[in-house]
């Protein structure tokens, strides 16, 4: 079962996807506590209400609504910004490296053999039977190759092991740092050691997750 996203890193994602400040941003969560609203930079901050150990806060953007959430008293009485603590774990740090990337973020009609540092974003259209191969080290190891696509084009993604569970036919996928090669004649994509595979979709249920509250 996948780890439920905890509110400081949604706090953290939600700090860096609307360039607030983490300081100011803690800081008006702590005053739409005590005072019903707050605001911080372009964000709207309301408190919807509490419980003994949660504050349920909504958060709006030119009267949007961007999140609704409960957060845990306890990390509100923290003496140092927990948001900061949180900067650097997974969910921001990806948006953030995806943000730093996304101006140079290929199509796939772009791509050429030999390429490397690929950055894409494409949809998952097929992904077949994964086949057994033994590798040069005599390791046993499970490979599929993905069919994947994006308005310019489709190409295949090699898979191994792990990654082909983490995706599923229809999801949007985030490629970055991955290689392109010929494989029987074909173009083909590979993440090699340094490639990273994130799956939009999962990113998107984390989010709607966190965004529903839950009694407890």
């Amino acid at each position: 079962m996948k780890n439920r996203l905890s509110p400081g890193e949604y706090l953290a994602f939600l700090s860096a996807k609307y360039e607030v400040n983490p300081d100011e941003f803690f800081y008006a969560l702590i005053s739409a506590e005590k005072n019903q609203k707050s605001k911080c930079e372009g964000l709207s901050i309301e408190c919807r209400g509490k419980t003994q150990d949660k504050v349920i806060f909504l958060i709006l953007k030119d009267s949007k609504v961007v999140a609704q959430f409960p957060v845990l008293r306890g990390l509100l009485l923290e003496q140092s910004n927990p948001i900061k603590n949180f900067m650097k774990t997974d969910m921001p740090r990806r948006y953030l490296i995806k943000k730093n990337r996304e101006s140079h973020s290929l199509l796939i009609r772009d791509l050429r053999t030999g390429m490397s540092h690929v950055n894409l974003r494409a949809k998952v259209l097929e992904i077949p039977r994964p086949r057994l191969v033994v590798t040069r080290f005599g390791n046993c190891v499970s490979v599929a190759h993905a069919l994947i696509a994006d308005e310019t084009g489709t190409i295949k993604l090699c898979l191994w092991n792990e990654q082909i569970e983490s995706v599923s036919n229809g999801d949007t996928i985030q490629i970055e740092n991955a290689r392109t090669s010929t494989f029987r004649g074909e173009r083909q994509l590979s993440l090699g050691k340094t490639g990273t595979l994130s799956n939009i979709e999962e990113l998107y249920s984390q989010l709607k997750e966190v965004n529903s509250p839950r009694e407890e």
